[in-house]
């Protein structure tokens, strides 16, 4: 992420944005209809089937031509189950990549800056499923995969019509404000809080409901979303000893007291950054959190209000600068969903966000410095690489299964070969993989391990050592030769790690 700000800083030159918004309803479904219904009618008014279908773009041209654009939509990037042990970005970064190469027909080594870039970011997400049959990898049909380029899909396709209208030009400049707070010890006025009395957030605790897991993903046996008795009687038990504890977390079945295993060693922050991003019309509130929708239209409801913006303007840009899981509105907090589980710092947590949002706005609106706060410490530590754990025999990059000679489109080619540990070198920037095209005597890359169409895993082995094993889905309209490369990276006894390239035959497509 440092080496993309970077490279956009180096890439500065004059533009034109523009701001467009829609409506996308066959893409998200509410996972937490019980919770949500708990809500005020105003709010569930605004929200008629359950989610949020607003679906924004900002348009970034130079010279009249589309250089980048950027998406928000509240929907989980869950489209893969936890089942899947493959690397991906999921129904969103299946967006990204379509818009990028399939449609833009992106240059694979194309010297930066890139031609077109495609990103599509999360709002306020907390309670939207792209899981839309109402179970784990279901909707809209049974596979996950299939799942997942559907979904985006439908993204992308919603993104793309807004280029078709003329949109809204952005001016007024840039500005932003920023500060820390310190969610376990927040005091919340009654001017944020529903019931009209001033309230205290306290430590973090995670709650038996939020290790029960999901609708999208099975969590740990023994423990379900909403009640759990046993959890539930001995947090009643510390409630009665603990008036403030009551307030603050009450009704949670309360499992992982955070405060106590920090004493063990850092475990859960407390420190959060919150922050509003101003782009010309378009304000964005940083919560580096899961925000439910209805938790999202009282921040943007808060901000819209005091800076005199459209609420369609102000969007909850959610998963910014950290993370603490998720927020609920205290209506949605009482059912103990996962949702609620999940909200670490209890029933007053989004009154505190909406406090702290409100703080921000007005000093952006009035054009004041705001205090920063106090930042979580770091406490990051240092992961030694795994050893390369290749047996003796064959050395890395060695076929071990060669494709057929001849596919047609459609069909899947496939290889394997003798491999090394792919955290031997993380490839940043580069590829595991290419599939390459022979055009007049020369090869050309035309799809690398970013690509929808490939797979690369790789497995312990027996005999051999570790094995990958490379599959590329063939596309319609493919001819010719072609090969498949594995680049990999191999350690030597002495830890000294070399980096290596390994083709397979040449296959005929046709």
């Amino acid at each position: 992420m440092t080496e993309a700000v970077e490279r956009a800083h180096a890439d500065l030159a004059p533009a034109d944005l523009t701001l467009a918004h829609g409506e996308l309803r066959d893409a998200s479904t509410n996972r937490s209809r019980v919770a949500f219904d708990r809500n005020p009618r105003a709010d569930r008014e605004f929200f008629p089937d359950g989610v949020d279908p607003q679906t924004t773009v900002l348009r970034v041209e130079r010279a009249g031509r589309v250089v980048g654009v950027i998406n928000w939509f509240a929907t989980h990037g869950t489209s893969m189950t936890n089942r899947n042990l493959l690397i991906s970005s999921d129904n969103k970064g299946y967006a990204a990549l379509h818009w990028e190469r399939e449609v833009e027909g992106g240059d694979y080594l194309a010297p930066e800056p890139p031609g077109f870039v495609a990103a599509f970011a999360q709002t306020n997400a907390g309670d939207m499923s792209p899981n839309v049959g109402g179970r784990p990898g279901s909707g809209p049909t049974g596979d996950e995969f299939e799942n997942t380029r559907i979904i985006g899909l439908r993204q992308y396709e919603a993104a793309a019509s807004l280029l078709k209208q003329p949109g809204v030009p952005v001016r007024g400049g840039v500005d932003h404000r920023l500060t820390h707070v310190d969610l376990s010890a927040t005091a919340v006025s009654a001017e944020f809080c529903g019931d009209g009395r001033a309230h205290r957030t306290r430590g973090p605790i995670g709650g038996a409901a939020a290790l029960a897991g999901t609708d999208e993903g099975k969590g740990f046996a023994g423990f379900r979303q909403q009640r759990n008795p046993f959890w539930d009687a001995l947090s009643a038990v510390l409630y009665r000893l603990a008036p403030g504890l009551r307030d603050a977390q009450a009704p949670k079945g309360m499992t992982l007291p955070g405060r106590l295993l920090n004493r063990l060693r850092p475990f859960i922050a407390t420190r959060f950054p919150v922050q509003l991003l101003r782009v010309g019309p378009l304000y964005l509130i940083g919560i580096p959190g899961e925000v439910t929708i209805v938790a999202g239209l009282r921040l943007r409801r808060t901000v819209a209000e005091l800076v005199g913006a459209d609420l369609e303007n102000v969007l909850v840009a959610g998963y910014s600068n950290g993370y603490f899981h998720y927020v609920t509105t205290p209506e949605e907090y009482e059912a103990q969903r996962y949702e609620g589980g999940s909200t670490l710092f209890g029933r007053w947590q989004l009154d505190a966000l909406r406090q702290t949002a409100a703080r921000l706005a007005v000093a952006l609106r009035d054009g004041t410095p705001v205090e920063r706060g106090t930042p979580e410490p770091g406490h990051s530590g240092r992961i030694r690489p795994a050893e390369d754990k290749t047996a003796d025999g064959p050395s890395p990059g060695r076929v071990l299964t060669q494709p057929a000679p001849s596919y047609h489109p459609g069909e899947q080619a496939g290889v394997s070969f003798v491999a090394a540990n792919p955290n031997n070198d993380l490839r940043r920037g580069r590829t595991y993989l290419t599939v390459e095209s022979e055009v007049d005597g020369a090869w050309h890359t035309i799809a690398d391990d970013g690509d929808w169409s490939t797979k690369f895993h790789w497995s312990r082995g027996q005999s051999t050592g570790p094995v990958v094993q490379i599959t590329w889905d063939i596309p319609p309209g493919t001819t010719g030769p072609h090969r498949i490369r594995y680049h990999g990276d191999a350690k030597d006894p002495a830890g000294h790690v070399e980096p290596f390239t390994a083709a397979s035959d040449v296959f005929v497509i046709g």
